[in-house]
């Protein structure tokens, strides 16, 4: 009798240590930026469904990702210069917010090895070709049925370029770019198809918070980063208000947003995009301009203090303001950075804001100064005064009328309700 014998071989795949692992942004060090290092990009994938560790996007195998879901938005975060070489302090806080915010696909672009220099000038040429790559990780999105409207590109100072470059390719389809503090220098007056522009996407907002350009070490270069994260955590809205100069805003001449009801002003950040609509309809750029306060989540509560005075000369000073609501919670604002001209009978706007927010205020205090050490004291009469909340339009002003602020003195008043429009005293609004 003859017995068949059959074999079966089972085959059983076990991955390496390094693929068990999750894949990491590169962390380098400042001896790599002394030596210098050559250009590498990767492409880290983070979803609801892979919180915590990343996929790798294969460069010529997109589609082959077990956790992308082309439906969805596309989220790509581009960092900047590194001289340091070490990761973004940010990266962990954006990832974690932005998935919190929304059911996205996020791509980390990891181009480390080529930020990490101490050349500026060559982590600036890297941009070009780091923006190319990212074109053919898109490319192979598209072909899978990706949409170039799901697209969003986060760019920290050079990585906004980038993002611009990238949205260059594709004639300014992409969804959306925002600019987080673009790099200044081999960038400020070159023509549009060099940097970051506002054509580069259907919506570009940018957040300029370094007046400098761009000076790695310095707070305010990466203070847009954390302007924007805070956006994310949703615990108050940075309001911004559109206007011609930063000047003109501290005079409060642009505070109604008439021009976006029914909406209320823009606000700063990830939700920026809902006032697009209204912000790209001008033929030129709209500047916004706000204040923050100093530390997380960096919200100001703005006032606006409307005075109308009958001195018979003319004064120049600053008015500061304290508020108190029913508890006794007391709030200082801040004094206005440049002196405000006081005539007779002509209304003067001052815009005035609080680190925190008091809803029923019961005492309002007023101190005049002219910030000068010699001479004589003066006087500021006032003949009427509205204190209106900005952030919340919808409570009510509150007036007073008919007092005296000697200078440096303060004096704490009891406010009332102003009256309705077209009342005898309402010549206000």
């Amino acid at each position: 009798m003859l017995k068949l014998c059959v074999f079966i071989w089972s085959i059983y795949w076990v991955k390496s240590d390094d693929e068990k692992k999750c894949p990491q942004f590169t962390d380098l060090n400042l001896g790599n930026a002394l030596s210098g290092t050559e250009l590498h990009v990767q492409l880290l994938l983070y979803t609801r469904e892979n919180p915590n560790c990343s996929e790798r996007l294969i460069e010529h195998n997109v589609t082959a990702a077990e956790y992308l879901n082309i439906s969805k938005k596309i989220v790509f975060v581009i960092h900047g210069f590194r001289p340091t070489g070490s990761s973004p302090a940010w990266l962990n806080d954006i990832k974690e917010l932005l998935l919190s915010s929304e059911d996205i696909n996020l791509v980390i672009v990891d181009w480390n090895r080529g930020a990490t220099t101490v050349n500026y000038i060559t982590a600036v040429e890297n941009c070009g070709k780091v923006a190319e790559i990212l074109k053919d990780y898109v490319d192979q999105m598209l072909e899978d049925g990706a949409s170039l409207d799901s697209i969003y590109m986060i760019g920290v100072s050079l990585g906004a370029h980038i993002a611009g470059f990238v949205g260059q390719k594709y004639n300014g389809k992409l969804g959306r770019i925002t600019g987080l503090d673009p790099a200044g220098p081999s960038f400020t007056h070159q023509p549009p198809e060099r940097r970051l522009d506002r054509t580069d996407a259907q919506f570009v907002d940018v957040i300029h918070s370094d007046t400098d350009g761009f000076q790695y070490f310095k707070c305010d270069h990466q203070r847009s980063v954390f302007l924007f994260l805070s956006s994310l955590k949703r615990k108050c809205n940075i309001i911004t208000y559109p206007c011609d100069s930063y000047l003109d805003y501290k005079r409060g001449k642009c505070v109604s947003c008439d021009a976006f009801q029914p909406m209320s002003c823009p606000v700063l950040g990830y939700y920026a995009d809902r006032w697009k609509k209204v912000l790209i309809t001008k033929s030129s750029p709209t500047k916004t301009y706000f204040d923050t306060s100093d530390q997380d989540p960096f919200c100001m509560y703005n006032y606006i203090l409307d005075i109308t005075t009958w001195n018979k000369n003319i004064r120049r000073g600053f008015i500061k303001v304290k508020i108190t609501d029913d508890a006794g919670n007391t709030v200082e604002s801040k004094m206005n950075s440049e002196a405000s001209t006081f005539q007779q009978y002509k209304r003067v706007k001052m815009l005035t804001g609080f680190y925190q927010d008091l809803d029923k205020i019961s005492k309002i205090s007023l101190t005049f100064s002219t910030k000068t050490l010699i001479g004589p004291k003066h006087k500021l009469r006032i003949l009427q005064m509205r204190l209106k909340s900005l952030n919340y339009p919808e409570r009510l002003p509150l007036c007073r009328y008919d007092f005296v602020l000697m200078e440096n003195t303060e004096l704490t008043f009891k406010p009332i309700p102003c009256p309705e429009k077209g009342t005898r005293r309402d010549n206000f609004y």
